[in-house]
C-alpha cells in the first residue's frame, strides 16, 4: 500500500496537519466551495497534535454528567434480538420505545475529543492499514483503495459536548463532506454516533436501535443484488434512527417508527437547510424517493 497522504483543511480556522446497515437504491458530484483552504505537508506543524487515526476502546473524559444534556443511552440498547421479516436480513418493525421517542443520547467517545469548540478535521489517504482492517473493504468491493480517503472531523453531539467522528468516502467526495460537517458543526447540528462501519456490525442480528453517522459500507443496498452508492463511497446516512427508511412495511432501523411522523420535529432529524448543504455538493437526498423514503440518506447519484 502506498505512503498516505494526510491533509488538514482550513474552515475558518488554520490548521496543518500530516503523515449499517445500507438503504440504498439507485443520478453527479461536484465539490462544495466551503473549503477555504487544503494544505499538503509532510511535518506536522508544532502547535497540532499528531492525529490519532483509529482507537477502538471507550475513552475517558474528565467532564462530570452533570454538565451534560440529554440522556445516558439505556442498558438495553443494542442488546434486544428481533424477529426477522421472512426470507430477509431485516428485522419486523415494532413500536418505538420511550425512552427514544425524543431520541437525545449521550455519544461515547472512542477518538480523543476535540480541544474545544472550534471545528477541526484530519485527511489521510488512502486509508490507514487499521482504518482498513475493522471497515467492510475487501478485494471484491467496487472501489479500490485507491480512490477511497479517511476522515475525522469534529462534531456536535446530543449531550452537548464536541466529539471526534471518523469515515471513509470517496477521495472525490471528501473534500465536500469535510465542508458539510463544518457547517452542521457551526449549526449545533447534533449527532449521536460517527464511527467506521465494521463487517461485524453489517453481520450482526438487527437490534433496530442503532444510529451510527456513517459513509463507506461495502455491501449491496436493501433487498437488493446490486451494489449501493455506500459500497462505492458514494453515500451517506445521517442519524438513521431519527430519519429511518421506510418502504411498504419494512422500516429501518425498526424501532424507528416513531420518527415516521416527518411533521412531528424533533432534534436530530434532516431539515431543508441540511438537504440544501449536500445539494450544494451535488449530491441528493433519499428523503426525496417516490418508490421508498430514506430520510437518512444522500448520495452523489441519488440512489
Amino acid at each position: 500500500m502506498s505512503r498516505p497522504i494526510v491533509a488538514a483543511f482550513a474552515l475558518g480556522l488554520a490548521l496543518t496537519a500530516c503523515a449499517g446497515r445500507d438503504t440504498s437504491s439507485a443520478p453527479a458530484s461536484s465539490t462544495s466551495t466551503a473549503v477555504a483552504a487544503i494544505t499538503t505537508t509532510t511535518a506536522l506543524a508544532p502547535t497540532e497534535p499528531a492525529p490519532t487515526p483509529s482507537t477502538t476502546s471507550p475513552i475517558e473524559t474528565t467532564t462530570t454528567r452533570d454538565e451534560r444534556s440529554g440522556v445516558a443511552p439505556p442498558d438495553w440498547l443494542g442488546t434486544r434480538l428481533l424477529p426477522l421479516r421472512e426470507g430477509e436480513d431485516n428485522a419486523i418493525a415494532q413500536p418505538t420505545p420511550v425512552e427514544l421517542l425524543d431520541r437525545q443520547l449521550w455519544t461515547t467517545d472512542v477518538l480523543p475529543s476535540p480541544p474545544d469548540d472550534t471545528f477541526v478535521s484530519v485527511m489521510i489517504t488512502p486509508p490507514p492499514d487499521d482504518v482498513v482492517a475493522r471497515s467492510t473493504w475487501r478485494d471484491e468491493c467496487p472501489v479500490p483503495l485507491s480512490e477511497l480517503a479517511y476522515a475525522q472531523v469534529s462534531f456536535f453531539g446530543f449531550d452537548g459536548r464536541f466529539h471526534t467522528g471518523e469515515f471513509i468516502t470517496g477521495i472525490d467526495h471528501v473534500e465536500g463532506l469535510i465542508a458539510v460537517f463544518a457547517e452542521l458543526h457551526a449549526m449545533r447540528f447534533p449527532i449521536e454516533e460517527m464511527a467506521v462501519t465494521t463487517q461485524e456490525a453489517v453481520d450482526a442480528h438487527p437490534t433496530g436501535d442503532s444510529n451510527n453517522t456513517s459513509t463507506f459500507v461495502c455491501r449491496p443496498a436493501v433487498n437488493s443484488g446490486s451494489w449501493s452508492r455506500h459500497a462505492w463511497g458514494g453515500a451517506i446516512d445521517i442519524n438513521p434512527f431519527h430519519n429511518p427508511y421506510l418502504k411498504g412495511d419494512l422500516v429501518i432501523p425498526e424501532l424507528a417508527m416513531a420518527y415516521l411522523e416527518r411533521g412531528d420535529e424533533r432534534v436530530g432529524m434532516v431539515t431543508p437547510a441540511i438537504v440544501d448543504l449536500f445539494a450544494q455538493m451535488g449530491w441528493s437526498w433519499g428523503g426525496n424517493w417516490n418508490s421508498a423514503k430514506d430520510w437518512m440518506h444522500f448520495s452523489d447519484t441519488g440512489g
